[in-house]
């Protein structure tokens, strides 16, 4: 069973900087596309951002210049470095992977990792 592993959540005063960090383990052959989505209280899950397996990104108009996805393949994990952050971040923060096992590509979701930008 493939499974994604989210870390590095925490409370955070507003303007600071938090790193999360979502590793894969499992049976993989290679990992295609990876994001990383936020649930806000009261709200829906949006996307927060997406990264190819060729690095390419796309960002929410929302967290543009101030947070960063990137990704180990080395070590079949994504991180989301956040900067400048704002109470309205607050939410819990989801991974999602493409991920190939025995040929074939599914989507799999990480169990979350709260984030709390608070005085």
């Amino acid at each position: 069973q493939v499974q994604l592993v989210e870390s590095g959540g925490g409370l955070v005063q507003p303007g600071g900087s938090l790193r999360l960090s979502c590793a894969a383990s499992g049976r993989i052959f290679s990992i295609g596309a990876m994001g990383w989505y936020r649930r806000a209280p009261g709200k829906q899950r949006e996307l927060v951002a997406t990264i190819t397996s060729g690095s390419n990104t796309n960002y929410a108009d929302s967290v543009k210049g101030r947070f960063t996805i990137s990704r180990d393949n080395a070590k079949n994990t994504v991180y989301l470095q956040m900067s400048s952050l704002k109470p309205e971040d607050t939410a819990v923060y989801y991974c999602n992977g493409e991920i190939v096992t025995m040929g074939s590509r599914a989507s799999y979701w990480g169990q979350g990792t709260q984030v709390t930008v608070s005085s």
